[in-house]
């Protein structure tokens, strides 16, 4: 500003002094003008008087008085200055006083001559003339004045711009031009870039708000970096975390018993957890007991000394009513029953319960040898390791009780086939061999051959329904579809009996499970037992629709009349193991038969939901393939 304000007064200057010059000029130039006129007057006078013209001589002599008069004075308005010096001063009084003379001359009665009055004008006219070289000599001087004014102002000019450019440079151009430089530098990451504050001027104070900016950037990177690497921490240990449950996961899955499943629970546990030792007690239905499944880290003899724990011996086991995890210093006492622990120089014990339905299973112990916090989060993480654990020590336990139940069906199953079957054969036989022993102790040989008779028949039936009960048991149902087991059972029914069979298949449906499948095997087996014992018949054909599951087994024997009731004999006894079989798996059986026009059981499945969905659909065209 203070140099802006220089410029301006010299430039103010400048113009003020330019103006004033020009306008002295203009007076100067005026006043020559008006110098001129007085020459014009003097002519015209002095013509006047030749031709004895007074009242025209009067008019000009006035004429020439102002003019005088306005030379001496001036006039700003016009403009008309005289450039007063010494020199047009003195001539300009020697005008006046010539006119004086002149005036009187030429006022008087006695006119002068033509020759003496034009040497008098002439005279005075040359008078007149030197005042004008006067003011014309003032006039060059001025202007003269003006040039070298005006060649100083080009050069304060020129040094002005020079000056101006120089101090743009260092007050302007330099200043931004580091700011610029800082800009870059903190843009490209370094944050402790930092400018010097020289001035106190805009600049200053610009440097000093760059500074605090840079300083509040560097402040929140560095809180931004620090959060983020306290969040990637955080992250990472979820992950880890997550990553130790899913392996939990996996390892339950893929455990096959308790034992593999608990081993590899206690090392996760214990690497996660930091602790010096892990253990995995499982308890007894009363929770009176704690036996040790698995123990990582733990000394071999406490190992074998707290193998089996009873509930209130020792700081682990007992959890009261409401079973939560603890943490609990381990302190040496005369009372303690057995300080393993404590001697082994544990110094703090984490119990957590293994709980499944609100039933205690275990309990999972966690051993340090310094001073340890359970955080909420490593709590929450063991709490749901070991509910893993829980869900898949119940899934291990559900599963060897699936195992038990399915040894046990089979053996119901055997039971029943060999009491439905063998067991009638071999009561007949019992039979058969008391009379035999009667008719020999009697000596009635026809009773004796008859009896014996009877055995060899008895017998010969055991045997076959033996070998039925071999070929039902090796019959194995595919998980795909049904029609491979139902050719090999009518392959080994043709190959047993020399009765042709059909296999006739209709329509597509969605595959039977496997207990289904066995089921219905059961069941058409049964059928061609049936058939075997009692139809005589030739062929048998077994027709399969998919949609909806319906099998028939129709032999051409010889029938009998369904509507009559008959003794429990085989064949009774037989459709009713049969409809069991349906009841359990919630389908029906149909008995259909005539004398001499053979006999038909029809077995119903319950119709599956995709298949209600399909109902309409036209069945396929019909397959019927015989079996060599």
């Amino acid at each position: 500003m203070a140099t802006g304000s220089l410029f301006l007064m010299l430039a103010l200057i400048s113009i003020g002094l330019t103006l004033w010059v020009t306008w002295k000029l203009e007076g100067g130039a005026a006043a020559v003008n008006e110098a001129g006129r007085l020459r014009m007057y003097t002519v015209r006078m002095a013509l006047a008087l030749e031709t004895q013209d007074s009242a025209r001589l009067q008019v000009l002599s006035k004429e020439f008085d102002g003019s005088l008069e306005l030379l001496r004075s001036g006039a700003s308005m016009r403009p008309l200055f005289v450039p007063w010096s010494e020199d047009v001063r003195a001539r300009f009084e020697d005008i006046r006083s010539e006119w004086s003379a002149l005036r009187q001359t030429w006022s008087a009665s006695r006119k002068p001559e033509a020759a003496t009055l034009s040497a008098q004008a002439d005279a005075f006219v040359g008078g007149v003339d030197r005042f004008v070289d006067a003011i014309e000599i003032q006039i060059a001087r001025w202007t003269a004045a003006l040039h070298v004014f005006q060649i100083f102002m080009m050069g304060m000019a020129i040094v002005a711009a020079v000056v101006f450019m120089a101090l743009s440079f260092l007050l302007v151009l330099a200043p931004v031009s580091r700011m610029q430089q800082a800009l870059d530098r903190v843009r490209q990451g370094d944050l402790g870039t930092r400018m010097p504050v020289e001035s106190d001027d805009e600049f200053g104070q610009l440097a000093e708000g760059f500074n605090l900016m840079a300083h509040a950037l560097q402040t929140s990177h560095q809180d931004l970096e620090r959060k983020v690497r306290e969040k990637t921490a955080s992250v990472e240990i979820k992950n880890q975390r997550l990553s130790a449950l899913y392996e939990i996961s996996a390892m339950a899955s893929e455990a096959g018993s308790l034992a593999t499943l608990a081993k590899g629970f206690v090392q996760q546990a214990r690497k996660l957890a930091g602790a010096d030792a892990a253990v995995v007690r499982w308890s007894d239905e009363a929770n009176e007991r704690y036996v040790i499944l698995a123990a990582d880290g733990l000394p071999k003899v406490i190992a074998q000394r707290e193998h089996c724990l009873n509930a209130g011996a020792c700081l682990c086991g007992p959890i009261g009513d409401h079973p939560r995890t603890r943490v609990i210093p381990i302190i040496s006492q005369k009372d303690m029953l057995l300080p393993h622990c404590h001697e082994a120089g544990y110094e703090v014990l984490v119990a957590i319960p293994v709980m499944v339905q609100h039933r205690v299973l275990g309990e999972l112990n966690l051993f340090f040898r310094s001073s340890a916090e359970l955080s909420s989060e490593m709590r929450d993480l063991l709490e749901a390791m070991v509910r893993h654990l829980a869900s898949a020590m119940e899934g291990l336990r559900a599963i060897a009780l699936e195992r038990e139940a399915a040894v046990s069906e089979e053996r119901s199953l055997l039971a029943r086939e060999l009491h439905d079957s063998i067991a009638q054969s071999l009561a007949f036989l019992k039979i058969q061999t008391q009379l035999l022993r009667d008719a020999v102790a009697k000596g009635n040989t026809a009773a004796r051959d008859r009896s014996m008779a009877e055995l060899d028949v008895g017998v010969r039936e055991c045997y076959a329904d033996v070998r039925e009960l071999l070929v039902h048991f090796r019959t194995r149902a595919n998980q795909e579809d049904i029609e491979g087991a139902l050719r090999s059972t009518l392959s080994k029914f043709e190959h047993q009996t020399g009765i042709t069979t059909d296999l006739v298949l209709s329509g597509h449906g969605l595959p039977l499970a496997p207990d289904v499948q066995i089921q219905v095997l059961h069941m058409v087996q049964e059928s061609l037992s049936n058939v075997r014992k009692h139809a005589q018949a030739s062929r048998v054909q077994l027709r399969v629709q998919r949609h909806p599951w319906v099998f028939e087994v129709q032999d051409d024997g010889v029938g009998f009349d369904s509507s009559v009731q008959r003794s429990p004999d085989s064949l009774h006894v037989g459709l009713g193991i049969m409809r069991e079989r349906a009841q359990g798996i919630g389908a029906t059986v149909q008995v259909q038969s005539a004398p001499g026009q053979g006999t038909t059981v029809r077995l119903a499945l319950p119709q599956q939901p995709s298949q209600a969905a399909e109902e309409g659909a036209e069945p396929d065209t019909e397959s019927v393939q015989a079996l060599p």
